[in-house]
């Protein structure tokens, strides 16, 4: 990781703390994460049932059947996020997905910030690929894109929320798309509905004094 950038992109607006990112309706803190593939396992013999005292039992073979993406994102300060699942994580993939975002999640919002990584997929050109230059540039005033220095993608906060969802709802076999679809929006509801944030702690000071010894004269 290179200090310095690491150190410029965490003294930013975008790189501050929830409590720090003022409240504004232009500038909501929204963290993107890269897509996360989820493999889908299907049972290769029927689990025995829950009995009382005893859980559900399964055979350690499965069956897999697929894999899909899921694109995250998510709003530190206002305890809201969205996942996607989707089968690919190509261009048309993640445009619709910002597209979604400014048109349904945010439509009301003059303009959000969406904090990512460096992945291929996460710039213009792209936009301008699947909708035309004219649709792109109309689309992407309401959006700025701001990147994690290189090997520092612990900076995005979705990558908090990832290790969540992952914990309370994908650590187990899912049988099929519909299935993970329909448990990953039951999670996504709760979590919105309990307006569940992110507290970031680390600060521009704590990289300071953390830090001193990397920086190169």
């Amino acid at each position: 990781m290179n200090c310095p950038l690491f150190l410029l992109w965490l003294g930013s607006g975008v790189g501050r703390s929830p409590k720090q990112i003022p409240n504004q309706s232009d500038a909501l803190g929204g963290r993107f994460k890269r897509p996360v593939s989820m493999v889908v396992l299907t049972p290769s013999r029927t689990p025995l049932p829950i009995r009382p005292g005893t859980p559900v039992r399964q055979d350690y073979e499965y069956v897999r059947a697929g894999t899909c993406n899921l694109f995250v994102a998510v709003e530190p300060k206002g305890g809201r996020r969205t996942v996607w699942v989707t089968d690919r994580r190509a261009k048309p993939d993640f445009v619709a997905f910002v597209q979604y975002l400014l048109e349904q999640v945010y439509a009301t919002a003059r303009r959000i910030h969406l904090v990512m990584d460096n992945l291929n997929t996460h710039f213009r050109k792209c936009f301008e690929d699947v909708l035309g230059v004219k649709v792109a540039k109309a689309l992407l005033r309401r959006v700025v894109f701001h990147y994690t220095p290189k090997h520092a993608s612990w900076l995005n906060m979705a990558e908090i929320e990832i290790g969540i969802l992952d914990r309370q709802c994908l650590r187990r076999r899912l049988p099929n798309r519909a299935t993970l679809v329909a448990e990953v929006a039951a999670w996504q509801q709760r979590r919105n509905d309990d307006q569940r944030g992110i507290a970031w702690s680390f600060t521009r000071q704590d990289a300071d004094e953390k830090m001193t010894r990397h920086y190169v004269p």
